[in-house]
């Protein structure tokens, strides 16, 4: 069925040359602008040129022109909503970075003003997030400690901050985001709950009140640090923890089961500041073991350029944590649920949201957006900023319209800066971690882990490595190991292609795999392979050895079963969308390992780059031309007419000689 109009099977044919200049522009354009970015400028006065481009670098001047007062209604409660939000999350991790409490502050300040201006999300509400702030703790921390040498310790976060920043908007201009795309979600997942649960056994120190604790992030460490000062625990400060705990996981709990009541979800961290502040002032309960936030300076945010520190010994512990913080935070392209640090959870959780709202983000000018923001941030007493999910979701539930709910957060936070520092004088640290710890638990997605399992196990692998090289020895181990791991199955992806034999499924012409289509049946007198990748250097010896043992498992398994004889083995290039020289190289030995067997080799489909490569390298002509087809179905029919034409001249050959 369906032979009948392949009578006349089509060759394969070599595309027209191109000028050398056309195929590399075309290439570069592919590679660094998919999405063509500058279409938009094309038949355009040089006036409309300058406020497109304008338009491209800061998106505020494209909207702002139509922004209207029902828009500012709804961005009005949406950002007093996330301020609500941003006040004691800010607060709590800079707790957490172990940098003074006001830089919480700080960064909920400048960086959402920059961001409204560059950012082309309606969504993503911008602050300081928890695993962001463990990563900066922990890297420096390991070479400065915070209480000995504060000042030292604050000038290598803020030139962190800044070389992030700086990473973040090289690679947004230069886009090569797709750079930090190797960080597979399986690892970001085991990554991510690790980093989480370590977060939440840190955040032990104030919920028991412990004034001296560990360095370290692993949990046997932190589990010795607590078992040995078991007489220094405070019950009090336990008893607060546990209220407030429980008090946040039952609003996140509600929040979830009714979609209304995401405001209690969102009020919930700023309620706990309030009534434990309240509760110590009328306690006195800091005079009982209870630890408080103390003074905190009022006044916006002072210029901290004199804090950079680029002579500082430590600048390549400085650079080599704001580098890993801003690249590893950019690897989150394709995990919705799994929040990670840094822009690429911004860009992430942007691309979500903006999913919903049917909107288009450009990721590398989200890149550029979250860089010039951690840039800004630098030069203004703030640390690393990003998008967080939690931040973003509030924000997107309270009916957000743009970017201006970011500016009216920052004008909350400016007047709790100037007017409001001095009320959290009594604010305990225990609630601190408490909404920490509640935030935290969100993030250990084991659900995911255990889904995994389902579908890949090797991703399980990655997965649960990264966990447990996190929790067991610490966060850069876990990143490591998750980065090691990401690369590994890659490598293995790529030198280890996947080939299986195609079989032609009943009345119909189609040709599919007889492993996924046990219906299908073999071409008599010909091996038909399906390559499934690119052929490069790191998989030629693969392929070519694989490709040899089809053929001799073939002929076994013809010979047993008493069948045609093999005649033809037809590879089917339909997958392969380039090669390289090894690839040829390999192409010809398979050639003439096929010849030596008296075999023909016949390609099907091979696209255009390989037919240009097979063609400058005179490849076609040692094939032949005659026997490289468009697709398997007419290289089957072609292969057919062949082993036809050839037995019928054998037999009339045969028959002359026995009239002779």
């Amino acid at each position: 069925m369906g032979e009948s109009n392949l009578e006349t099977p089509r060759r394969a044919a070599v595309p027209p040359k191109k000028p050398f200049s056309a195929s590399l522009t075309s290439a570069f354009k592919e590679t660094f602008f998919p999405d063509d970015p500058f279409r938009q400028f094309k038949n355009q006065s040089p006036s409309r040129k300058f406020v497109l481009g304008l338009q491209y670098l800061a998106p505020i001047f494209e909207w702002a022109p139509r922004y209207t007062f029902e828009f500012f209604k709804a961005d009005l409660i949406s950002g007093i909503t996330i301020a609500s939000l941003a006040v004691p999350q800010g607060i709590s991790y800079a707790n957490l970075a172990n940098v003074p409490p006001i830089m919480g502050l700080y960064s909920s300040f400048v960086p959402p003003l920059v961001y409204a201006i560059f950012g082309s999300s309606r969504d993503v509400a911008v602050g300081t997030v928890a695993v962001g702030s463990l990563l900066i703790s922990s890297m420096i921390g390991r070479e400065i400690h915070p209480t000995e040498n504060p000042k030292l310790y604050l000038q290598t976060v803020m030139t962190a901050t800044f070389c992030a920043g700086l990473v973040e908007t090289c690679l947004g201009f230069l886009r090569l985001g797709f750079l930090v795309d190797y960080l597979s979600h399986a690892a970001i997942v085991g990554f991510m709950s690790g980093a989480a649960i370590v977060v939440c056994l840190q955040q032990l120190k104030g919920i028991l009140g412990l004034v001296h604790f560990t360095q370290e992030t692993d949990i046997v460490s932190v589990l010795r640090a607590v078992f040995t000062q078991t007489r220094l625990w405070r019950w009090e400060s336990c008893v607060l923890g546990c209220v407030f705990l429980s008090f946040l996981i039952l609003t996140k709990y509600l929040s979830k089961r009714k979609a209304a009541f995401f405001w209690i979800n969102a009020m919930a961290p700023l309620t706990s500041v309030i009534l434990g502040s309240i509760l110590v002032y009328l306690t006195h309960a800091e005079n009982h073991g209870v630890q408080v936030i103390g003074h905190l300076k009022k006044g916006l945010n002072p210029p901290s350029v004199s804090e950079l520190s680029f002579q500082s010994p430590y600048f390549k512990t400085a650079f080599k944590t704001g580098a890993i913080v801003g690249i590893i935070s950019l690897a989150r392209k394709l995990t919705y649920k799994a929040q990670l640090m840094g822009v690429q959870e911004g860009v992430a959780v942007g691309r979500s949201f903006a999913m919903y709202k049917n909107y288009h983000i450009d990721g590398n000018k989200e890149m550029i957006a979250f860089g010039l923001m951690n840039l800004a941030g630098s030069l203004t007493s703030c640390y690393l900023t990003s998008g967080p999910f939690s931040r973003t979701a509030v924000n997107f539930n309270a009916g957000c319209k743009t970017a201006v709910s970011n500016i009216v957060m920052a004008t909350a936070v400016m007047i709790t800066l100037l007017f409001l520092t001095p009320l959290f004088y009594y604010t305990p640290l225990v609630v601190l971690s408490s909404i920490i710890i509640a935030a935290m638990l969100g993030l250990i997605d084991y659900g995911g882990i255990i889904h995994l399992w389902a579908i890949d196990k090797f991703d399980f692998i990655v997965s649960i490595s990264a966990f447990l090289g996190v929790v067991f020895s610490s966060v850069e181990t876990g990143l490591i190991i998750a980065v090691s791991l990401s690369i590994l199955r890659l490598l293995l992806a790529l030198s280890r292609p996947r080939t299986y034999a195609l079989g032609n499924i009943p009345n119909s012409i189609t040709y599919s795999s007889i492993e996924q289509y046990p219906s299908a049946t073999n071409v008599p007198g010909m091996l038909i392979l399906h390559i499934d990748s690119p052929i490069y250097y790191a998989n030629t010896n693969y392929l070519r050895e694989r490709i040899s043992r089809w053929l001799y498992e073939e002929e076994d398994r013809v010979k047993s079963a008493g069948e045609t004889s093999l005649h033809y083995v037809i590879l089917d290039m339909s997958a392969v969308s380039s090669i390289d020289s090894s690839g040829i190289s390999m192409i010809e030995e398979v050639r003439k390992n096929v010849d030596r067997r008296g075999l023909k080799l016949v390609l099907a489909n091979p696209g255009s780059e390989v037919m240009k490569k097979l063609a400058k390298s005179k490849m076609i002509e040692k094939i032949g031309e005659e026997l490289m087809y468009l697709t398997v179905a007419e290289a089957v029919v072609a292969c057919k007419f062949m082993l036809h034409s050839s037995k019928s001249t054998s037999a009339v050959e045969l028959n002359t000689y026995d009239y002779v």
